[in-house]
């Protein structure tokens, strides 16, 4: 091991998401999103999706919800978006310099990480049952 290898290079990202509602968070997770946990201990659900995990995880404090904590890269965002809305999700308007959402919830985000080959994204941000914000993306190839 060299003095820059703290190990981590070789690790998994795991996210972590607050909830104050445990159960009100598992029931936003199924009825919204249509995800059910794959374990579960006391204080605590973890979710798979696309081979990644997640967890939530009781909590006294509460989510800022001023940032994206955690999102989803998608093929198509309309029709998921489309989906989450029929379920009752509600996306964010988000009305910044340089970052808009349309009438229909998704915003154009410039540039990307080179490495995907993409120019561009597509996104659409909403918030789950205990106020972390969450997105959804689409590369724009």
């Amino acid at each position: 091991m060299d003095d820059r290898d703290t190990g981590l290079a070789g690790g998994r990202p795991a996210t972590r998401l607050p909830a104050q509602d445990l159960e009100r968070a598992r029931r936003f997770y199924s009825d919204k999103l249509g995800l059910d946990p794959v374990d579960e201990r006391p204080g605590g659900l973890l979710y798979r999706c696309g081979g990644v995990e997640f967890a939530l995880f009781e909590s006294a404090g509460a989510s800022p919800g001023t940032f994206t904590q955690m999102g989803w890269q998608v093929d198509d965002v309309e029709s998921v978006v489309a989906a989450l809305k029929r379920r009752g999700v509600v996306f964010e308007v988000v009305d910044l310099p340089g970052l808009r959402t349309s009438p229909d919830g998704i915003a154009e985000v410039e540039g990307h990480y080179p490495s995907k080959g993409a120019r561009g994204e597509r996104a659409a941000w909403f918030r789950d049952s205990e106020g972390n914000l969450l997105g959804i993306g689409e590369p724009v190839v």
